[in-house]
């Protein structure tokens, strides 16, 4: 029997119509959200990106503004405008698409963004709330995968997970949310040894380490979960994720889509981020 295949797309919808209600009231009282994207130099996916977040904006009614920024940009400038849209009451979200030209300090840069305006939850004082359990917003990756899990009715609560990649925007907040659910929680990196092994325990797999199809049907164990949240093109330049699809599918009870899958619910939880920030900053939360 093939697996259940997670729709992100569907859930995604849902979870911005919930929004664009939500917005659509602040507007009736004068409180229009805005979202400002920032993109520095002209990498390909990154412009495929923003132009995605553009829509869902459009979409929810949230006002967007973009300022797409040549590579020569210097670390000077451009933290200039990021202050500058700290101090723009009209702005409620702020997000600097990565990645960034090496020049420039990507610490430097997320530490600038007023914390009350993170609406990707990189800032150090939003992760440190994570951390301690009392996020203000919630990293959008890593959020998108748990509504996709609950929304589907799988229990993460005292189940074991393992949380393949350990980087700041998915690894790390990842294993820290599915703590939050009560579940157990083991995270393997590059060089964790047998990492089919520890995968092969697990009740929940989510891979984020950008390796193609990296999870191979010896890593899963039958009737497993399988969240594929990596990205990376193969040799025919098609986008192909960490787990093989087709041969993964044959044996877990539940898996995602390269497309379709946890992309579409990234994008809804910047989103619901950015919603709450207009909340906050209005006093209305």
């Amino acid at each position: 029997m093939s697996a259940k295949v997670l729709n992100g797309t569907e859930l995604a919808a849902r979870v911005k119509a919930e929004l664009k209600i939500k917005v659509d009231a602040l507007g009736q009282e004068g409180i229009n959200a805005g979202l400002a994207v920032i993109i520095v130099g002209d990498d390909p996916a990154s412009r495929v990106y923003v132009n995605h977040k553009k829509n869902d904006c459009a979409e929810i009614g949230i006002k967007s503004f973009e300022y797409a920024l040549p590579a020569s940009t210097t670390e000077e400038e451009l933290l200039e405008l990021i202050e500058t849209l700290n101090n723009d009451r009209n702005v409620n979200g702020i997000l600097v698409q990565m990645p960034i030209p090496k020049h420039i300090s990507e610490e430097k840069v997320i530490a600038a963004i007023n914390p009350l305006k993170d609406a990707d939850c990189f800032h150090p004082e939003n992760v440190g709330n994570l951390m301690i359990g009392k996020p203000v917003f919630m990293p959008c990756t890593p959020a998108g995968v748990v509504e996709l899990l609950e929304a589907n009715d799988i229990q993460i609560e005292g189940k074991n997970c393992v949380v393949v990649g350990r980087s700041n925007i998915v690894g790390k907040p990842q294993a820290i949310l599915l703590l939050a659910k009560n579940a157990t929680v083991t995270i393997c990196h590059s060089k964790t040894a047998n990492i089919a092994e520890i995968c092969r325990n697990a009740d929940i797999v989510v891979c984020a380490i950008g390796k193609a199809e990296f999870i191979k049907p010896d890593c899963v164990k039958p009737g497993a979960v399988v969240i594929d949240v990596g990205v990376s093109r193969g040799a025919d330049g098609k986008l192909v994720g960490d787990v093989q699809f087709q041969t993964v599918s044959e044996i877990a009870s539940a898996i995602t889509k390269v497309t379709g899958g946890v992309g579409p619910m990234t994008r809804a939880m910047l989103m619901k981020n950015t919603v709450k920030a207009t909340l906050l900053q209005n006093n209305l939360e």
